[in-house]
């Protein structure tokens, strides 16, 4: 991560770029945020749509369904750098 992109503000584009990332190369860590903090221990896949400095929302696979989970950050993020150390700290919790 350059410094221009620790300091960027979490865009639409930014959100994009990070749920591209997650998905492709942490996919087990994206179903993880589902079980543990999406409430959804059934799940079998999960794909992240789109993160914001409230939160993220992630598609899950249930019983064979897609279901909608929104997971809040217990802070507002303040940039693309606190999103990356956000997620690695709720892996880690």
């Amino acid at each position: 991560m350059t410094e221009s992109q620790k300091s960027e503000k979490i865009t639409s584009q930014v959100s994009d770029r990070i749920c591209k990332h997650m998905n492709k190369d942490h996919a087990e860590a994206v179903l993880t945020y589902v079980h543990k903090y999406g409430h959804q221990q059934a799940a079998t896949a999960a794909i992240l749509t789109a993160i914001d400095h409230k939160g993220m929302d992630l598609d899950a696979q249930v019983n064979g369904e897609t279901l909608c989970v929104r997971i809040a950050f217990d802070h507002e993020l303040k940039d693309a750098a606190d999103a990356h150390h956000t997620l690695v700290a709720m892996l880690r919790a």
